[in-house]
Order: C-alpha cells, then structure tokens, then sequence
C-alpha cells in the first residue's frame, strides 16, 4: 500500500477510537456524579500526555522515523479504555483519558510530519486536505458508535468495546513497513536533520511561526470547549447519549465536507481570508448554543462550528509545514501541536471554573468571545501576510 491510503485508513482508525472514547469517558464520568469542574480536568487529562511529549516526539521522528512512535501511541489509545472496564471508577475514567491524550500524542505529531513528507509541493495543499477529512471521518464515527454503544451497553463494556478498536492498527503496523521508515519517506528536496539552527524556542522566536502557532492554540481553545461542554450541555437539558452523538456528529459531518472544499476555498480566498472565516463561524456556534435546547437547532450550531474548525485547523497544520525549517517539520509539528494541547490543558479547567460559578451559558459566551476576537485579528493581516509571501 502507498503511503498516502496508509495514513489515511490509519488516521481514520486512530481518531475513529480517540473521538468515541473522549464522548464515553465524559459521559461515564457524568454517570459517576463528576462536577462541571472534574469534567474540566479530564478534558485537560486528555491534553496533558500530548502537551508534554508533542515536541520530542516530532523530534524522535524527524530522525528515526515513525513506527514505534505509532505502537507506543496504539497502546495508549487500547490500554486507555480498557482500564475503566478493568476498575469502573472515577479515578481510572480519569487515568484512561491521560492515557488516551498519550495516544493522541504520539498519532497527531507523527501523522501530520508524515504526511508533509510523502508530499510534494504540488499535492501537498491535497493531502493535508484529506487527511484532515480522516479526522473528520473519525469524529463523525465515533460519537454515533460510542453515543449508541453507551445507551445499550453498560459503561464498562462500551469502554471495554473501545479498548478493542483502539488496539486495531497494531495489525497494520505489523503488516506494512514502506510508509514508516524514513529511507522510504519522497523527499523533494534535502530535509536533513538541521545543525546549528538553535533548540525548540528559536522556533518559537520566528514570527510567522509563532503567530501560526498561537492562531491555531486559538481554533483548538473553541474545538475543546465543544466537545468538551456541548455533552454536558445536552445532559444538563436532558438528551439522551445517541443525541448527544449525533449532535456531535453533526459537527464532525460540517468539517468533513467543508475540508473536501478547502483546496479550492484556498485557492479563491488565500489561507489568511479562509482563516477568518472560520473564526467567525466558530464563534457563531458557540455564543448561540445556551439560547437553545431543541436538539435540532443544537445540530444547526453544531454544524456551523464544525464549518469553522473544519476550515481552520488544516490551514495551520500546512502552514506549520511551510515555514518549519528543512529537517524540522516534525519538531514545528510538535511545537504547534504542544501549545494547542497546553490550551486545552488551561481551559478547559478554567471554564469549568467558570461553568461551575456561573453557569454553562457563561462559559460558552466568554470562549466565544475569544472567538470573535480571534477574528478581528485575522482580518486585518491578511494584506501584510499576502505581501510577504
């Protein structure tokens, strides 16, 4: 098999298995009387693993390559789930989602490098297209599986039904080699490993990469408070866990079909524009959800989040590839997605400080203020970004 199908299937599997078991260890933590706060620290569980090892993670692959990073990442996603089923309690709900922030880890860094890497300039805009419609794939399949499974399942078997999925691509790294080494990795030009090009923080000193950087902490910020509070939204209104997924689902299904447009949306509007826009989109679905508690309307704004996210999160990822220095996209990779998951670490606790003081409705009006914010910083660069280019 090709690189590119590769990564792809494998991608979908991955985040298939990490969406379904963020919805199913939030719920069952709901189901064990958790507070708003608690539901908070898992969502930052979920980061904590990822924030810390993203960085020499891109750096272990960007000199050894990716197939033991990729097991490692398996097991935590397998091992994460199994332990609630093994020890239903509140405590191990909490250790499983440290363990499936771990996978989540090592999967995003080491995918996302891969997949600059198999690509040339041409197709490269393309390909991270359709890897980003994996991720959507994923979070459209998990929630409806893990929303029903839930509802029909005890909460340990749907946790131990999990663990079974989240162990699957062992079987396909056990089986394929070509895309995991990297004497098999395209390159298009020399990326050695760099020498003499300063640690992880002259990275952060450029400022392109840095502003890149902190845009997308911003994107990944709304994306957490999502799916983080939109279930406890809909349990604290009295939906059901299929509801729930499908709500959820809906966002999934709005990035998914917006990415399969992003190459030409980028073409037309230019990445700055496209990522306005969808700042703009995402602070949409945030401030209006705590005005309605009609499961279809909460689809609608669903939605039109997940037309926002959709759009952004994949113009960051090319653009940390672009301006990452030759032999250090996977340490620019890690460098990015570390700050997003130091982000979600934050806020999710400090909203769910916020949600426990004064109500969930709060919570989503502040974030999505920052939102907005967000936006209104875009605009106005793009003239400058476009000169410099």
């Amino acid at each position: 098999m090709k690189a590119i199908p590769f990564i792809i299937i494998l991608n979908t599997l991955q985040t298939s298995s990490l969406s379904a078991n963020k919805i199913v260890l939030t719920l069952y933590a709901l189901d064990l009387d958790a507070s708003a706060f608690v539901i908070g620290a898992l969502a930052a569980l979920f980061s904590l693993a990822a924030a810390t090892l993203s960085v020499p993670v891109g750096k272990l692959a960007d000199r050894f390559g990716a197939r033991w990073l990729l097991v490692a990442g398996t097991l935590g996603a397998g091992l994460g789930m199994l332990l609630p089923w093994l020890w239903p309690s509140l405590p191990v709900v909490l250790v499983g989602g440290a363990l499936a922030g771990l996978s989540q880890g090592f999967f995003n860094v080491t995918l996302q490098n891969l997949t600059g890497l198999h690509s040339t300039p041409d197709d490269r805009a393309r390909n991270f297209s359709n890897y980003s419609l994996t991720m959507s794939a994923g979070a459209l399949i998990g929630p409806l599986i893990g929303g029903f499974l839930f509802d029909h399942l005890s909460h340990a078997q749907a946790c131990m039904a999990f663990s079974l999925l989240g162990f699957v691509p062992l079987a396909m790294l056990a089986s394929w080699r070509g895309p995991m080494e990297r004497g098999a990795l395209y390159k298009p030009e020399p990326r050695a490993v760099h020498a003499g090009a300063g640690g992880t923080l002259a990275l952060f000193r450029n400022r392109d990469i840095r502003d890149n950087i902190i845009t997308a902490s911003f994107l990944s910020s709304g994306l957490s408070m999502m799916a983080t509070y939109m279930p406890v939204y809909g349990h604290s209104i009295g939906l059901s866990a299929s509801v729930i997924g499908i709500v959820a689902a809906l966002n999934a299904m709005a990035a998914f079909a917006i990415r399969a447009l992003l190459p030409r949306m980028i073409a037309l509007l230019k990445e700055e524009k496209v990522l306005a826009l969808s700042f703009c989109f995402g602070a949409a679905g945030l401030i209006l959800t705590p005005f309605f508690e009609n499961a279809a309307v909460l689809g609608l704004l669903a939605f039109t989040f997940g037309i926002g996210m959709g759009a952004g999160q994949p113009v960051v990822t090319i653009r940390t590839f672009h301006l990452a220095p030759p032999g250090r996209s996977g340490e620019a990779i890690g460098l990015k997605i570390t700050t997003n998951h130091l982000t979600n670490m934050v806020s999710p606790l400090v909203f769910g400080g916020i949600a426990t003081a004064a109500g969930l409705a709060v919570m989503f009006w502040l974030n999505g203020l920052m939102m907005v914010g967000g936006c209104r910083i875009a605009w106005p660069r793009e003239p400058a970004t476009r000169e410099g280019a």
